[in-house]
């Protein structure tokens, strides 16, 4: 399952994400690619989906009428693997991907949970996260200043939702002044990343 989270349609993101499942796709792997400003993907929480566990809330998640949220999560439960491409903003990840988190990494689909203070149950099958970020932040000043919160929402927050899957996670940084050689490079190295990360299927 491939996730690109950019509002522009020339952005560097699209390039790198449209490199990732290219490769992939020459590796084997079936890949279900969503773009999700181009899907216009609704990225709020409704009241009934508020709730993180107990089964009441599994069998009101699972009669979901929106097709495209029945299919979000429907290809979540049967993904090896994620990859996602979004930019650094505010040291989140865009609005429209943080409510994909909030409605498809769901009680019933990605995990079970039986209280709200206990530790996820895995139900994806996800083995390999990769998550590849663009940022104009320095290493320095993210280093120094903010302290990389984007590793954490995605390695410590996120993944032991998917299952605790191998996490891999790369920062182009910074890409507004960089030249055209560097970001083809980049490319190029995203596209050997997903490689390694994946691997071809057998």
């Amino acid at each position: 399952m491939l996730l690109l989270a950019h509002p522009r349609p020339t952005s560097y993101c699209h390039a790198l994400a449209e490199r990732i499942g290219e490769q992939l796709i020459g590796l084997g792997h079936e890949v279900r690619s969503h773009d999700l400003y181009a899907e216009r993907f609704d990225p709020i929480l409704t009241t009934y989906e508020s709730h993180t566990s107990g089964e009441e809330i599994e069998s009101v998640l699972a009669r979901e009428e929106d097709p495209t949220i029945a299919l979000h999560r429907e290809e979540l439960r049967q993904a090896e693997g994620l990859a996602v491409v979004h930019p650094n903003w505010w040291g989140m990840p865009p609005a429209i991907l943080t409510g994909w988190i909030n409605r498809i990494v769901v009680p019933g689909v990605a995990y079970r949970l039986e209280d709200a203070t206990g530790y996820p149950e895995p139900l994806a099958p996800i083995q390999d996260l990769l998550v590849v970020n663009t940022s104009d932040t320095t290493d320095e000043r993210e280093e120094t200043l903010y302290k990389d919160p984007l590793a954490s929402i995605w390695g410590r927050c996120v993944a032991p939702y998917l299952g605790g899957p191998r996490v891999t996670r790369r920062v182009l940084r910074p890409v507004t002044d960089s030249s055209d050689e560097q970001r083809a490079a980049w490319i190029d190295e995203v596209g050997t990343l997903a490689a390694d990360t994946f691997g071809a299927v057998s």
